[in-house]
């Protein structure tokens, strides 16, 4: 029978040549046996590959995009003025619906409408042309003409460049509408009002009440545009500039009363 320090020592050697063994198994195995992609560690998945892949995205990204990420101050101040000028245009129609604050009111600032209106305009103007018996008057009458018609093309190229929708708030019960008559930027009848007012305060003799509601009439237009809901602020006010300014082209291109029997031949 052996001892037990003999049993112990035979233990030990043969824990040991187990362990030996298992080692070189797995060390044989590891070189028989080729390595296959899904054992080796994939480098994507490492922290540090990550932070290097996603630095290098942002640094791939467009122009466009990092403009979308990083919004300019022009832009920002663009879109506050934007929002500013839809939010008071909303609050100043007050007569855009019947049920308005101001709805009783809408009957009457449609008539003024019609009083800024193109048609009712240009029809007058040919038939005061046609009447008119005097050389300076027709010079006159016809330059307005011009004028007139001038601001019809003007406006509607500029409104079919732009197209801007008109207000939510505003309904399409207007008087002789066309085709652009959908946009909204610039208002029309303010660029008529305001060519018209300075036209007729620099070519017409006039008392000064007649003046005076001559200019109060043109800033009624102007105001009537937003209250009915037809027109946003920025449309009304950027209308009253390009019509004062109409009319300085119509000076620069001044019509003489001989061109008008080469007109009637025509």
């Amino acid at each position: 029978m052996p001892s037990p320090r003999t049993a112990r020592a035979a233990n030990t050697t043969g824990s040991i040549s187990n362990e030996k063994f298992e080692f070189m198994s797995l060390l044989t195995n590891r070189t028989s046996t080729p390595e296959t992609p899904t054992s080796r560690p994939r480098t994507s998945d490492s922290p540090v590959h990550r932070k290097d892949s996603s630095s290098s995205q942002q640094q791939q990204l467009p122009e466009e995009d990092c403009m979308k990420l990083n919004p300019s101050f022009l832009g920002i101040a663009l879109r506050s003025l934007l929002a500013i000028d839809l939010w008071l245009s909303k609050k100043m129609g007050v007569c855009a619906r019947d049920g308005s604050s101001w709805g009783s009111a809408r009957p009457l600032m449609k008539l003024v409408e019609i009083s800024g209106h193109g048609i009712p305009w240009i029809c007058c103007t040919i038939y005061c042309l046609y009447k008119s018996d005097s050389s300076a008057g027709r010079e006159v009458i016809l330059n307005l003409l011009f004028a007139l018609l001038l601001d019809i093309i003007l406006v509607g190229v500029v409104k079919g460049i732009v197209k801007r929708r008109r207000p939510t708030q505003n309904r399409m019960d207007m008087f002789a509408t066309f085709s652009v008559d959908k946009y909204s930027f610039p208002s029309g009848h303010a660029t008529r009002a305001a060519m018209v007012s300075r036209f007729m305060l620099n070519h017409l003799v006039l008392a000064v009440p007649v003046r005076i509601l001559v200019m109060l009439w043109a800033i009624v237009i102007s105001l009537s545009r937003v209250m009915l809901g037809r027109h946003n602020v920025t449309d009304v006010l950027f209308g009253f500039f390009m019509g004062y300014m109409q009319y300085s082209l119509v000076e620069y291109f001044w019509l003489s009363p001989n061109i008008l029997p080469v007109l009637f031949k025509m």
